[in-house]
This record gives structure tokens, C-alpha cells and sequence, in this order.
């Protein structure tokens, strides 16, 4: 179970950085996912973080590249699938603002996963914008800042 939920976490540090900024609101999400959930569970959350924080900055793109390919590589149920597929439009949708940056992150994702969008918009039927044929057709570069700095929740 704790693979999963480093999984789940994983993400959504991918989808809180993949637009080059990681915003309060985002913070204050994850907050809320650690006081109010289980989606965390046994994990060291801050600690985990600052250690996604120091690789982001140390690999830059790469770093959200290997999360993709763990996301293709792991064997989940549907339900883990959609709940990882909640928390990345959550963490996308936080700060109001939503970059074509994350929506790519998410179309790459979202790629990795074998559920199907039927399956998706059943349970999340007002979320048919994030599957969506992309118009783009190049490849998109992410643009990551230099740095992150650490993430402190501050939620025990």
C-alpha cells in the first residue's frame, strides 16, 4: 500500500511543479490530503517532498519523465487509477490558474494508464476538458525554474 501512496504523492508533486511553479494553494491541498485522508498514509510527507524537491532540481525534466514511466510500469486497480487521476486534476486545479504546461503533464499521464476515458467520465464527468485531444501536435518542453525551494506542511 505504501508504494501506492508514494505513488499518489509523486504525482502530485509532478503536477504541483510541472508549470515551474509550486503555488501555495497547492500546498495547502496536500495539507489538507495529510490532515484529512488516508491517500498518504505511512509516508513522511515533507520528507519525501524536499527529497522530490532536490531531485527536480538536481535532473529537471527527467525527473517527471520517470515518474511517467513508473505511472506505466506499476499494476493498479481502476479505482487507484481514478484516484490517482483525481489527485493530479485537484492538484492542477488548485491555484486557479491552469497552465497548457499541466494539462500536457496530465495528457502524458493520463497516457500511462490503461483505464479508459468511459470509465473516467463516469466517475468524473465534468472533467471531459482533460480528455480532450490535444491541439498541439509538437512536444512540449516543460520549463522548470533552476530551483525549488523546500516545502514545509507543518501538519502533525
Amino acid at each position: 500500500m505504501t508504494e501506492i501512496n508514494e505513488l499518489y504523492l509523486k504525482t502530485a508533486f509532478c503536477c504541483m511543479a510541472c508549470d515551474g511553479d509550486i503555488a501555495a494553494e497547492e500546498v495547502d491541498l496536500l495539507k489538507n490530503y495529510v490532515s484529512e485522508s488516508q491517500l498518504f498514509g505511512g509516508l513522511d510527507v515533507e520528507s519525501l517532498l524536499n527529497g522530490y524537491i532536490a531531485s527536480i532540481n538536481a535532473v529537471g525534466i527527467s525527473f517527471l519523465n520517470s515518474c511517467l514511466k513508473e505511472l506505466r510500469d506499476c499494476e493498479m486497480t481502476v479505482e487507484q487509477q481514478l484516484t490517482l487521476i483525481r489527485i493530479a486534476i485537484a492538484m492542477i486545479e488548485a491555484d486557479n490558474v491552469i497552465q497548457y504546461s499541466e494539462v500536457k503533464f496530465f495528457k502524458r499521464l493520463r497516457q500511462c494508464l490503461p483505464v479508459t476515458d468511459d470509465v473516467i467520465l463516469s466517475a468524473m464527468p465534468d472533467k471531459e476538458d482533460y480528455l480532450l485531444p490535444d491541439i498541439a501536435q509538437q512536444e512540449y518542453e516543460f520549463i522548470l525554474p533552476t530551483q525549488f525551494s523546500g516545502i514545509r506542511l507543518d501538519v502533525k
